[in-house]
């Protein structure tokens, strides 16, 4: 059991129960960049997410200078393990520029509605590779590792693709790959298919792609298996029971069967009740319960974020997941401080009235039903 160690950690918040993985203690990863201001108004990512996240859990005492990690961006010879040279240099440009030609648009999907480019788009991207293989690392050596500036799993070697750049658990796995292991799962609970990490590995017998993802969903994939892909389809509306029956009766065996060395996982939050870019009914606990099953079903792990466009739910899923990931024990109602975080937190696609009070004050949404 890994016992707290910072004494300014309030007692009922200190750790309670063994962390997922036994071993070394569990590692937050993430950047300054994310508190930049990133994606143009009106963009479904154009919302608070991680630098809320990472103050809140600073907040409560589940974050402080021994267990997180600042990572910085991965150079082009990482990033062209996987993208094209041309795409990559795209990137850079329109970064520098602010903007695409329609040829950038045509040939690299950049600069569209979809994929918008702005100051530092290249900058962000990178990093979030770049967090993504320091903690494949950090998992190598024994650490459970999270980064919830991760999963932007639609990213392909030549083109944006849904609101992804660069296809950072991609390089989780390769990085993964390269330190000797011979079985790595990836299983992706994000409410939309992570096609650009099945397609990517679906020639590769070392890695398996587990996919649970909201049905006829954009972009329309992940509706059957492969060789090295299991995907689990399920309905709108779908709720925590039936969430759990899936995960338990499907995914489960499926990745004992593999019996994989590390897993890397994409939890986006977007399957959660609320969200405006999914019909998924999913309260944070069902997601909590997930992710941490998955990441006890091998020795190493990574976590990653991904989608999430409802940025009350999303913030409290990601900080309430950490809290998990290490055992600690969740407080029924928020401190002021967190609380003043989250109602400063604004979003054009959820209306004033579609605001749930509960998401103000608290981070488990089953203590919200109580």
């Amino acid at each position: 059991m890994i016992q707290a160690r910072s004494s300014n950690i309030p007692c009922h918040l200190r750790i309670r129960n063994m962390t997922v993985l036994s071993g070394k203690q569990p590692l937050f990863i993430s950047s300054p960049i994310y508190y930049a201001k990133g994606y143009p108004p009106g963009h479904p990512l154009a919302i608070g997410r991680i630098g809320p996240v990472t103050d809140i859990c600073r907040i409560l005492g589940f974050l402080d200078a021994d267990n997180y990690r600042a990572s910085g961006m991965a150079d082009d010879a990482v990033l062209t393990r996987f993208h094209r040279a041309d795409y990559v240099a795209a990137v850079k440009a329109v970064s520098r520029s602010g903007q695409a030609s329609r040829a950038e648009r045509e040939t690299f999907a950049l600069g569209t509605m979809e994929n918008p480019v702005f100051t530092g788009l290249f900058e962000r991207a990178a990093s979030s590779v770049g967090g993504s293989v320091m903690a494949a690392q950090l998992a190598l050596a024994g650490h459970l590792a999270y980064h919830p500036a991760g999963g932007t799993h639609h990213g392909r070697p030549d083109r944006a693709s849904g609101f992804c750049y660069f296809n950072d658990p991609v390089f989780a796995i390769l990085t993964l790959l390269d330190g000797g292991l011979k079985r790595v799962a990836y299983v992706d609970v994000d409410a939309h298919h992570g096609d650009g990490v099945e397609d990517a590995f679906a020639q590769d017998a070392r890695v398996m792609c587990i996919s649970v993802h909201e049905e006829k969903r954009w972009p329309g994939t992940g509706q059957g298996h492969g060789p090295q892909a299991r995907n689990f389809p399920v309905p709108r509306g779908v709720t925590d029971s039936q969430y759990r029956a899936v995960m338990e009766a499907g995914v489960m065996p499926v990745l004992a069967a593999f019996a994989p060395e590390a897993v890397v996982i994409t939890c986006g939050a977007d399957g959660l009740a609320g969200d405006p870019l999914s019909g998924m009914m999913l309260s944070n606990d069902a997601l909590w319960d997930a992710v941490v099953g998955v990441a006890g079903a091998a020795p190493r792990a990574v976590v990653l974020g991904g989608g999430g466009y409802n940025p009350w739910t999303t913030v409290r899923c990601w900080v309430g997941l950490w809290g998990r990931l290490n055992g600690y024990a969740l407080p029924k109602r928020l401190p002021e401080a967190a609380t003043k975080i989250l109602s400063a937190l604004t979003c054009d696609l959820v209306d004033d009235d579609e605001i749930n009070p509960a998401w103000l004050v608290t981070l488990s949404d089953a203590v919200a039903e109580e």
